[in-house]
């Protein structure tokens, strides 16, 4: 049998993809002298985010996620960031992958809403792994199965994932409206003369800064 041991070597981003993607560098090593033809394998990754601190101003943009930080007890969990499939080519010894992570800049979706959050530091995650081992016998292949107990802990720097947002989105992001909003706002888009979208909800904070100031004491 074989024994494959995993751990993440560095993380970066991927400047030439054709989507934002994050690259973590992957070390398997293989203890049991075993020679390994080749391995199809299957990685998910989770945030530990309870193995963390957060300042007052991350705790605040995180309310959406988690709720006020006194109830953090029971709504900062571990949360399922991807799952990714990987072939592995056949090595002895240990060898060296790049594990390649799609990456969205959708605000929609919890990770990266939590990971622009985050003004520093690192975000604690575990690799869990699991798929298939063909190692080579005295009468051809032998196949093994690989449990989701192999696995590895890694804290990727937050300037990692900021690399990443600013080379493919610098600082922009994506927001999800309804059909009617955008028709609305093409609208006021066109009257108003606005050129960019930028112009055009810059103009609406305006207003809504105006409604909501204090009014004058008599």
């Amino acid at each position: 049998m074989s024994d494959l041991q995993f751990s993440v070597v560095s993380a970066r981003a991927e400047p030439y993809a054709a989507v934002p993607t994050l690259l973590f560098r992957l070390r398997i090593e293989e203890r049991s002298e075993q020679q390994i033809h080749f391995i199809a394998l299957r990685c998910q990754i989770q945030i530990e985010a309870r193995r963390r601190r957060y300042s007052p101003a991350e705790q605040a943009r995180l309310f959406e996620l988690f709720g006020e930080p006194h109830r953090w007890g029971d709504t900062l969990r571990t949360m399922l960031w991807t799952h990714v499939p990987l072939i592995v080519g056949g090595f002895e010894g240990a060898t060296e992958v790049d594990v390649p992570l799609p990456c969205s800049y959708d605000l929609e979706v919890a990770s990266t809403r939590y990971f622009g959050s985050l003004d520093d530091g690192e975000i604690p995650m575990v690799l869990q792994f699991s798929g298939t081992v063909y190692t080579k016998g005295d009468a051809g292949f032998n196949v093994e199965q690989l449990s989701w107990t192999k696995e590895t802990s890694y804290r990727l720097p937050v300037q990692v994932w900021r690399d990443l947002r600013l080379l493919y989105f610098a600082e922009s992001g994506w927001i999800r409206l309804r059909r009617d909003s955008i028709d609305a706002l093409v609208d006021l888009k066109v009257r108003r003369g606005f050129t960019t979208w930028d112009d055009v909800v810059v103009s609406l904070l305006a207003v809504e800064s105006e409604l909501i100031e204090p009014a004058e004491p008599l």
